[in-house]
């Protein structure tokens, strides 16, 4: 049976790291799987210790090529997705490697975006990002930009749920 908590850890292409954290394991759905990330929670960022100053919900989808960050007020992403290769599971630790772009609806416009493709393409080049990874990410960022914008679940109302067991 799995335990309440699951660690998250995100590295680069290259294998260094980027995110490394704690999170509490909510439910396990069609979606994937939620978790949730309380203020205060030590974690990793960049390789450097940090605390987490907002809380969030992540949603670890079964097989799909990006995360979900759901974020409650003061942040001005309301859902922040992080394309990735899929996610890859050791017991209660789930490895995921960061793949630079990143779909972002913002809060007060609902404005949706893709960011650092400009990082996407440096780091294709320095570690040498395959054709096929380059089509999965960009097809992901694709289907994520239309998604996130016409009221699509998981992105509408159904994170909603989760955001309040990290918010109290």
């Amino acid at each position: 049976m799995p335990s309440d908590t699951v660690r998250v850890v995100y590295t680069k292409y290259d294998g260094s790291a980027h995110r490394d954290y704690p999170a509490r394991r909510f439910h396990s759905d069609e979606l994937g799987v939620w978790v949730g990330v309380t203020k205060g929670t030590a974690s990793v960022y960049h390789g450097r210790p940090s605390v987490e100053q907002i809380p969030f919900v992540l949603l670890i989808p079964h097989h799909a090529w990006w995360t979900g960050m759901f974020n409650p007020q003061p942040r001005t992403s309301e859902v922040y997705c992080d394309i990735t290769t899929p996610a890859r599971w050791e017991g209660d630790t789930v490895h995921i490697i960061d793949l630079d772009l990143d779909v972002v609806r913002r809060r007060t416009t609902g404005v949706v975006e893709l960011r650092d493709e400009d990082e996407f393409d440096e780091h294709r080049t320095q570690f040498g990002y395959p054709d096929d990874l380059v089509r999965e990410a960009r097809a992901a960022a694709d289907k994520l930009l239309v998604a996130l914008g016409d009221g699509s679940e998981p992105f509408a109302t159904h994170f909603h749920q989760y955001l309040q067991k990290v918010a109290d």
